[in-house]
């Protein structure tokens, strides 16, 4: 099985920064595209970030110029730092890794996502 741990939400003031990480374990064979999604309730889930493989990014509009993808490969992790946080980025950010992963003896191409990280901007 292959999981997916954020890490790094919580409670930040407007104009502050926060980062969020997220760590996939299991039998991986290996990750492409990994992403960063938001959603409030009621809501579609929405693309904040995506990174491929060889590290090309993809940002929202709503988020360009505040918001930085990186992942590690070493250690499979995805992080997305976030700068000049407003009300408007309160969200549940869910982590997300499309995956090669062994499935019963067989290779198995698999879109996982992790349990979401709630980032709330007040004063």
């Amino acid at each position: 099985q292959v999981q997916l741990v954020e890490s790094g939400g919580g409670l930040v003031q407007p104009g502050g920064s926060l980062t969020l990480s997220c760590a996939v374990s299991g039998s991986i064979i290996s990750i492409d595209d990994m992403g960063w999604y938001r959603q409030a309730p009621g809501k579609e889930r929405e693309l904040v970030a995506s990174i491929t493989s060889g590290g090309s990014t993809e940002y929202a509009d709503t988020v360009k110029g505040r918001v930085v993808i990186f992942r590690d490969s070493a250690t499979n992790t995805v992080s997305l730092r976030m700068y000049s946080l407003t009300t408007e980025d309160t969200f549940l950010y869910y982590c997300n890794a499309h995956v090669h992963t062994w499935v019963s003896f067989a290779i198995r191409y698999l879109e996982v996502w992790g349990q979401g990280t709630l980032v709330t901007v007040s004063s």
